[in-house]
């Protein structure tokens, strides 16, 4: 069972979520049970709205919550995997990066491509030098990395036999989806001008692996997105190869679905004309790599020796990334992956804490003998990895299995109500990785979150607009999505009422003609600066009865007392007046709505929830944890607003702002604001 602490929260002290069970009237059918929360609003599925508005906390300032605001670094004014990891990863960023990219707004988006930025202003180029010894590597051109942060950029995987590793081939693949399908959101002209020709190399880099012959493509040790499990192809001498490598021509399919689509969006159709073709080849020799059962293998020896056939005397284990990512990023189609799920669904092993796990059963073809860090269960050998669980719970949704989408948000918050967001799991995914830290956070760990906000429409960006496809379980007769998902410059709400096919949509209460049974299509040139997207699935239902249905509800908050301040934050008043002040100046200089206006208002968000946080400890409020664990975590919340202000400060008073007209006349409402309210 789920504690109280998520059931509810009480609305007189800074409630996010209220939630009311009164009858509702105008209903021909027995009453249901409403949901009112800050983030979503509904009706039916109690638990599923619940689920959803726990999920959309995990991503702003929160008083009970780890969230997304704790890994904010100032050193490169982005996010960092976490307080034991000072770094960026592709691989443990991915699921939640792409689950969450629609939500996001400023400052965060800023902060996301900073840390993006760490990879792609040190991409490979045949002559930069990585990191210091031992990952001095130089990497071929358009190679991004395993993981980086200022004047350090490891290109291979880092863990493991170096020696012996290739190239970070699915990490560059992936690097290449988030940044695209970034770019596809925000649409902003000058942002894919910059990039896409960083994209383009990415790209050049990978097709050097493809083999003309049957269009796969060739891998090395540890050259896999969850490295280093993968040991590529060993030889009949002992040496190890390259193989053929499934989940890298997933992730590059995926990739280039939305690299043509960047391609499109700027005008260069001889490149997007090039890439379909590179992709649609790539799609073709996929299929070389899949079961008579429909599900992929992990990889195929040249001599013909495939990896991953479950069952199989040898290499029968069952992969499941390949094969999660193929349904949640659609480069298969809707039946072959229901036959990929079936068979998911048919090894309970590979979901034992109903998390899943990468393998089952143990690898037999690790480059190292399973014992130790390598022992399954432990790491990349049948650890769990929440970057996973995003992809897994994105294909969840797009197949309807609510149930189990559900069950893996229940796991997550058994981790969360005791602030142990920690990646790996170990012991199959039931114990955290570094059980001797006081609390533990870790960026990846918001993935399934994430993945359960954008599960619920998915949000498939192209060049010419945006697609809804609604995945919500027949329980939920009612929901609205109180927050925006970004689509360029403009801003998009959602609500959807009853169940089954799509029937008839509303944009700001006008009839909308751009949809069929199952999807409903928005394109940029139409849709208005700020849409309300109202959905009828099915017969719908009466909206008259429903509470607050056209209004968004505000939730009862109380000012904290900043006389109260929190252990070691005794400068949080004057930090509070400062940045009130600069956000008044620059909203009198009509720049209310830039990113370091932004900026200033998370921080002091954060400060106040801070506040907010001690005001509720004191009440009994907060359900306690073990004394060192919980002066941790009250300690992350003081540490989060101090980084987001000095940060700030940082950013305003850098030299390099000194020549842009913009940042130079924040920087000067900075220093004015250094003083008393004029």
């Amino acid at each position: 069972m789920i504690s109280s602490l998520f059931r509810t929260f009480v609305g007189s002290v800074g409630v996010f979520c209220v939630i009311h069970s009164p009858p509702i009237v105008s209903l021909a059918k027995p009453a249901l049970d409403t949901f009112a929360g800050k983030h979503y609003r509904g009706v039916g599925d109690i638990e599923h709205l619940r689920f959803l508005e726990i999920s959309r906390r995990m991503f702003e300032p929160d008083p009970e919550l780890q969230n997304l605001t704790m890994l904010y670094e100032p050193k490169w004014n982005g996010f960092v995997e976490g307080p034991t990891w000072d770094a960026w990863w592709i691989q443990n960023s991915y699921g939640t990066t792409y689950s969450i990219l629609p939500f996001l707004q400023e400052p965060l988006t800023t902060f996301l491509q900073n840390s993006h930025d760490l990879w792609f202003d040190q991409m490979g180029d045949g002559k930069r030098v990585g990191a210091a010894a031992p990952f001095d590597w130089i990497a071929p051109d358009g190679c991004l990395c395993d993981a980086a942060r200022p004047g350090f950029i490891i290109y291979k995987q880092g863990d493991g036999r170096t020696a012996i590793h290739d190239w970070g081939m699915e990490f560059t693949a992936a690097g290449l989806l988030l940044q695209s399908e970034s770019l596809l959101i925000s649409r902003d002209a000058a942002m894919i001008g910059k990039y896409l020709p960083k994209l383009e190399r990415c790209a050049r880099f990978i097709e050097s692996r493809r083999d003309p012959k049957n269009n796969l493509f060739f891998a090395g040790p540890a050259a896999n997105l969850l490295a280093p499990s993968f040991a590529g192809w060993k030889k009949p001498d002992g040496s190890y190869d390259k193989s053929y490598l499934t989940g890298l021509s997933i992730t590059y399919i995926a990739a280039l679905d939305r690299l043509i689509e960047l391609e499109k969006l700027a005008g260069r159709t001889s490149q997007e004309a090039d890439y379909v073709r590179l992709r649609d080849t790539a799609k073709t020799g996929l299929q070389r790599l899949a079961t008579d059962e429909g599900y992929f293998i992990r990889s195929l020896d040249p001599d013909g020796v495939k990896h991953g056939v479950f069952g199989s005397a040898i290499h029968g284990y069952f992969e499941a990334s390949p094969n999660h990512d193929a349904i949640a990023f659609r480069v298969v189609d809707d039946a072959q992956a229901e036959r990929i799920m079936e068979k998911i669904e048919a090894i309970p092993e590979l979901r034992p804490y109903d998390f899943i796990l990468p393998n089952y059963p143990s690898y037999d073809d690790l480059y190292e003998e399973p014992v130790g860090l390598w022992s399954y269960g432990t790491w990349v050998n049948g650890g769990h990895w929440s970057t996973c669980e995003a992809r897994m719970i994105l294909a969840y949704y797009r197949l309807g299995k609510f149930e189990d989408a559900r069950r893996s948000i229940r796991r997550l918050h058994t981790f969360a109500e005791k602030f142990r967001m920690d990646n790996p799991l170990t012991h199959r995914g039931s114990q955290v990785y570094q059980p001797n830290q006081p609390v533990n956070l870790c960026y990846d760990t918001l993935g399934p979150a994430a993945a359960f906000l954008r599960g619920l429409f998915e949000y498939r960006y192209d060049a010419v607009g945006l697609t809804l496809v609604p995945h919500l379980p027949d329980t939920l007769v009612h929901m609205d999505q109180l927050d925006p998902v970004r689509f360029g410059t403009k801003q998009v709400l959602i609500s959807a009422i009853g169940q089954g096919p799509i029937t008839r949509v509303k944009m700001n209460g006008l009839r909308w003609k751009t949809f069929n049974a199952t999807s409903v299509f928005l394109p940029y040139d139409k849709t208005p600066p700020r849409a309300r997207v109202e959905i009828t699935l099915g017969k719908g239902l009466d909206r008259s009865g429903f509470p607050g249905s056209n209004k968004r509800s505000r939730p009862v908050i109380s000012a904290p007392d900043s006389s109260r301040m929190p252990m070691g934050s005794t400068n949080f008043n004057a930090m509070l007046g400062r940045l009130e002040r600069f956000i008044n100046a620059a909203g009198r200089a009509g720049l209310g709505h830039a990113y370091e206006t932004a900026h200033a208002r998370l921080a002091m968000q954060c400060i106040r929830t801070s506040q907010l946080r001690a005001e509720m400890r004191q009440c009994g409020l907060i359900k306690p944890l073990p004394p060192p664990s919980q002066q941790a975590a009250d300690q992350l919340y003081i540490d989060a607003a101090d980084r987001l202000f000095r940060g700030l400060e940082k950013y305003l008073t850098s030299p390099t702002n000194s020549t842009v007209p913009l940042k130079k006349k924040m920087a000067e409402l900075w220093i004015q604001s250094d003083g008393p309210q004029s």
